[in-house]
């Protein structure tokens, strides 16, 4: 080989330099491409909370966690899976511990779409822990056919079911769903109950901890950096591929509430349009097909141009809040239009007290401090325990003569939100009224 090629000075330097370099080079690859591989291969080998829990399901129809085996051990789980095998219903039972922070941020419901998703969609009721260990919640797709939310629901307020164990109460729940009165026992146990309303508490959102790497060397600081960036990327597409597998079709996820309800107005407000904008793809992407079908899809229309309407015109949360609201009736309209299958009940809107909760899980009756009247209004799991409590639940204000309120509390006439609840005191949909002018008349 000529001094041209590996004289002093070039880049290539001796014969034995340019080896050593191309080894180091190799074994430099192959430690990154180590540090891309294990973790991936590692991460793919330890599934998920819900897809552990998914699995379980497929095999029978209940899963208790650990903490619950005391509770319902062995052979009271055999005996809740036969249960809920005569019922001949889609019914699954999932007991888990949840806090605030967990893999489903202490909510229910993102437990339950999660579970669904993971299901692959399709009919599906769902009984599970509620933030308290001792109160149950109850969801059912699609719609609410057998009166699931309300049977679930009813249970916490059953004299029998008092004294009664974990056990007890859940096959007592599978009982009522299977019945199909629900709503019935429901509003027949609170009857009686009533409650006043109250100062909203602040709700902090768990801090997101992140992993640092340290270094050593230069070459373990530059392979670190490129296994790491190759780990982004490659946990980014693992994500929005697990994320389309997990999403309950036209269901606007909890999480979005609970970060909505937490947010600042301009927050909230590039929620609402970011909800908006999907709201409207997923309008694009139904096809019309049979006519009662048609009839749904122009009903998503509506609440999409009403949902546009009145994020063009918010002044406030109050309004904000609406939007959601008519992107969930937007989304319940969407739902219909994509199943043949004919709905027994509507869907339950946002919750009353605020729509910044997420979707009701059942009505209640609720009196107003200094009313004799009751109102019969659709509250999230939360806001229903509140009640049963005789707690004030968290409600979501507004502006009136100068000073913040509770939104219903603002003359009707001066706010739509106020006269409908965002859907819980009318049976009619939000759209018309606000194409018909309710909101900017309001508003003016």
């Amino acid at each position: 080989m000529s001094p041209t090629e590996y004289g002093p000075g070039r880049a290539g330097g001796t014969p034995g330099r340019g080896a050593a370099v191309a080894a180091l080079t190799t074994l430099a690859a192959l430690a990154a491409l180590l540090l891309v591989l294990l973790p991936t291969a590692a991460a793919q080998a330890a599934p998920s909370p819900g897809e552990r829990i998914a699995d379980r399901l497929r095999d029978s129809p209940v899963y208790v966690h650990d903490a619950y085996t005391g509770a319902v051990d062995k052979a009271r789980q055999r005996a809740l899976a036969a249960r809920i095998e005569e019922t001949g219903l889609p019914v699954k039972v999932v007991l888990v511990p949840l806090a605030k922070g967990d893999d489903f941020a202490g909510d229910p419901g993102t437990l339950a779409e999660v579970v669904r998703g993971r299901l692959g969609g399709g009919d599906l009721i769902l009984v599970t822990t509620s933030e308290q260990a001792d109160w149950l919640a109850g969801f059912e797709w699609p719609g609410d056919a057998h009166q699931a939310r309300d049977a679930v629901g009813a249970v916490g307020h059953l004299d029998e079911m008092r004294d009664a164990g974990l056990a007890a109460r859940v096959e007592k729940a599978v009982d009522l769903i299977a019945a199909g009165n629900g709503t019935e026992v429901y509003d027949e146990a609170v009857a009686d109950l009533g409650a006043g309303t109250g100062p909203a508490e602040k709700t902090e959102e768990p801090e997101q901890e992140g992993d640092e790497d340290g270094g050593g060397s230069a070459l373990l600081l530059i392979l670190g950096a490129v296994a790491v960036a190759l780990v982004v990327a490659a946990g980014v597409l693992l994500r929005r591929r697990g994320s389309r597998t997990a999403a309950a079709p036209f269901a606007t996820p909890q999480a979005v509430f609970a970060a909505a309800r937490a947010a600042d107005e301009a927050e909230l407000r590039r929620r609402a349009e970011e909800e908006v904008v999907a709201l409207g793809e997923a309008v694009r992407e139904v096809e019309a097909g049979a006519p009662d079908r048609a009839a749904h899809l122009h009903a998503a229309l509506d609440a999409y141009a009403a949902a546009g309407t009145v994020l063009d015109g918010a002044r406030g949360r109050a309004d904000l809040a609406g939007v959601l609201a008519l992107v969930a009736e937007g989304r319940d309209a969407l739902e219909a239009a994509r199943t043949t299958r004919p709905r027994r009940s509507a869907p339950l809107p946002l919750c009353f007290f605020s729509p910044l909760h997420g979707r009701a899980a059942h009505r209640t009756r609720w009196r107003p401090m200094g009313s004799r009247r009751q109102l019969h209004v659709a509250a999230c799991g939360t806001c229903a325990k509140a009640i049963r409590e005789r707690r004030a639940p968290e409600v979501l204000t507004d502006t009136a003569a100068g000073r913040e309120v509770p939104y219903f509390e603002v003359p009707a006439e001066s706010s739509v939100w106020a006269a409908t609840g965002y859907g819980s005191l009318t049976r009619d949909p939000l759209a018309p009224r606000i194409a018909r002018g309710d909101f900017t008349r309001s508003r003016d």
